[in-house]
């Protein structure tokens, strides 16, 4: 089963403003899903980001 973050989750993991995180959803740049009225983000989703990043600044 896959684990599921919330937004506060990944912004202290990756050390950024919840407020970014919110900012990449709606713009489409992370994919995330509401459930009830909280925002979860994937684990792939959240490698997904992190890999894009890794070769965009390799």
């Amino acid at each position: 089963m896959e684990n599921y973050y919330t937004p506060q989750e990944v912004a202290n993991k990756l050390k950024l403003n919840v407020r970014t995180l919110y900012k990449w959803i709606r713009e489409g740049k992370l994919k995330a899903v509401k459930v009830g009225d909280v925002w979860r983000i994937s684990e792939t989703e959240l490698n997904r980001l992190l890999n894009k990043e890794e070769s965009t600044n390799a």
